[in-house]
């Protein structure tokens, strides 16, 4: 048989042949057709975006510098690239967080220590690993219920998620009832609800009227470990705003649902790093069975509280350490009770299930302590409003001169202390006029935007509001009078003005544009972006990534707010098609300067799978 033609191996090579050119052609059809489609807002449902490999897996052989983009605005025409589209996310990434996602943790390999929450903590990915797509609602997506129904129920279409109905239904949280989830108010340790459980504790120290707000003494809370947020919903009656934090954890949606309720909220946990708040922003913090061990590595997570508390603050603690009798429990009370105590807090009431601590008004505790105690108070170069990316320490922030001597914040009263300049405001070298002309400017700004807007809003239009370069917090200020929440931005590069945006009594957090939000897909009715864009061109960013950040956190039907340089207006009109936004109105901004006002409004748009699902 030597020297005779093998027919076996030709017709298994021309097999091999046919279908590799079956595959090839496939994934030409595939992929071709998917990029064409995706200028129809009836997307298919498995779009994919690819830029570089994506979080799903695969590795290019590349060293990223391909994927570095910065933005120069005002460039010649011819060298702008602009898509006509953007092409669909895959529907597995319609909650997509991209600093917050195990998937990336996962495929990175990263090294984190679970033991202290690091898997929980922000780690963004680098550019080559970035989604350039826009996120898809989930099937059957509705635009939200509008304030003050949303506090009691929303569309489950807007977030499928039933597993915290089950696990928590003995204890109120959340019930599904047809196409809503509805939320009885209550918790883990207020099962009868949150109003009742709220009172209780304004009466446990003695405030009149069993009101927590105490005549607006307290504003600002911090609720940590907070579920669905309904502690903080059922505050903001009594005047009281509360930033409601949690991590992206095993009861994964509880932000989300906070946020699509209308309730300040923010994905955030007690870790390695600072949480993203200025010292002394707080006048009570809470936990309800918010299930933290305090008493590990020398109490630093509740030495965190104490910089987040103001001075003479409180610490609202329900649990059953507090009350239980059993072996464990005692020793984890006397442990906590003997931290507390060499940290200067006494107890201001316990009843029942709960206890609170008051911080000190001075310092004077603090340097009444013996020598050695731990823990000790912070070196003297430690700045407490160092927070983005700082990591905790396990000391005692001591009060400043000015807190030292007024025996207390110095603050006045809600709402006087909205339009009175705070102390801390000459941290930055500003006087009382500047204070005040900044907020007569912004009320004049603020009453413009809602004029350009009236054809397109009514009074429930708007709930969940972001000022991006927040400033002094007045463009907030101007919108008291609304049934709107602001969350108030502050870079993390720029002067640290967040503390007299809490000092003022609202909430805000401090941030990177280049980087991704902590938050879901979806949360915010309305972003303001004053300069915004023009700064992160300094920093060499991406100002198409920015655009596409907006669009992930940003409602359908949602208004975005630019007030920047004539060059910035021009390139955003560019990607209005590519993102399905509209222009609603421009407008100069009235011999202020050179800025122009450009306000425009997502389109709500649905994957051929959601049209399906809604029909």
């Amino acid at each position: 048989m030597r020297g005779r033609p093998d027919g076996g191996q030709k017709k298994r090579l021309i097999a091999s042949l046919c279908a590799v050119a079956i595959f090839l052609g496939f994934l030409y059809v595939y992929y071709g057709s998917s990029s064409r489609g995706a200028a129809d807002l009836g997307y298919g449902s498995k779009s994919l975006r690819k830029l570089g490999s994506s979080y799903l897996g695969g590795d290019d052989d590349t060293d990223g510098k391909q994927y570095e983009s910065s933005t120069k605005f005002g460039q010649d025409e011819g060298e702008d690239i602009v898509p006509k589209t953007f092409p669909v996310c895959d529907d597995r990434h319609s909650e997509l967080i991209p600093c917050l996602d195990r998937h990336l943790i996962y495929q990175m390999r990263l090294k984190l220590d679970l033991s202290v929450m690091e898997h929980y903590e922000r780690h963004c990915p680098p550019p080559e690993r970035r989604y350039n797509c826009l996120i898809p609602p989930p099937p059957g997506y509705k635009v939200p219920i509008k304030w003050p129904q949303s506090r009691d129920e929303v569309w489950k279409a807007n977030i499928p998620h039933t597993h915290l109905a089950h696990e928590k239904s003995d204890q109120n949280w959340m019930v599904v009832q047809g196409e809503k989830i509805v939320f009885p108010g209550g918790g883990t340790h207020f099962h009868y609800g949150a109003d009742k459980y709220i009172a209780s504790i304004a009466n446990m120290l003695n405030f009149s009227h069993n009101n927590l707000n105490n005549e607006g003494r307290i504003r600002t809370v911090l609720d940590v470990g907070c579920g669905v947020a309904s502690f903080g919903a059922y505050l903001l009656s009594s005047d009281i705003i509360a930033m409601s934090l949690a991590p992206n954890d095993v009861h994964q949606n509880q932000i989300q649902f906070s946020l699509e309720r209308g309730i300040p909220a923010y994905l955030g946990v007690l870790g390695t790093k600072r949480l993203p708040y200025p010292s002394r922003s707080f006048e009570l913090a809470h936990c309800s069975r918010c299930r933290i061990d305090w008493l590990q590595r020398d109490g630093i997570l509740l030495l965190e509280l104490d910089r987040l508390l103001r001075p003479g603050g409180y610490f609202a603690y329900s649990s059953p350490e507090a009350y239980a009798q059993d072996e464990e429990d005692l020793r984890i009370w006397r442990e906590m009770s003997a931290l507390v105590g060499r940290m200067c807090w006494r107890i201001a009431a316990k009843r029942n299930q709960t206890v609170i601590w008051q911080k000190p008004l001075t310092n004077d505790c603090y340097m009444e302590r013996e020598p050695g105690t731990n823990p000790p108070v912070c070196r003297s170069d430690d700045d407490p409003d160092a927070v983005w990316g700082v990591p905790m320490e396990a000391c005692i922030t001591p009060y400043s001169d000015h807190d030292q001597k007024a025996k207390g914040s110095g603050l006045a009263p809600w709402p006087a202390r909205l339009t009175s300049p705070p102390p801390r405001l000459a941290d930055f070298g500003y006087s009382n006029e500047m204070f005040e002309k900044d907020t007569e400017t912004w009320r004049h700004r603020v009453e413009s935007y809602w004029n350009l807007l009236s054809p397109k809003i009514e009074d429930d239009t708007l709930r969940n509001l972001m000022d991006m370069k927040a400033n002094l917090g007045s463009f907030a200020a101007a919108l008291k009078s609304k049934n709107v929440w602001v969350m108030n931005v502050v870079p993390e590069d720029g002067p640290n003005t967040l503390k007299v945006i809490y000092d003022r009594g609202l909430i805000g957090t401090t941030h990177n544009w280049c980087e991704a939000f902590s938050t879901y897909p979806r949360t915010y009715d309305l972003l303001h972006a004053w300069t915004v864009f023009s700064d992160i061109e300094k920093k060499g960013c991406s100002a198409e990534d920015l655009l596409l950040e907006m669009d992930r956190i940003l409602r359908p039907s949602g208004f975005v707010i630019i007030r920047d340089k004539q060059p910035v207006i021009d390139f955003v009109k560019k990607y209005l098609s590519a993102l399905h936004w509209e222009a609603v109105a421009t407008a100069d901004s009235d011999n202020e300067g050179d800025d122009i006002v450009f306000i425009i409004q997502k389109k709500l748009w649905l994957t051929s799978e959601s049209l399906r699902n809604s029909e």
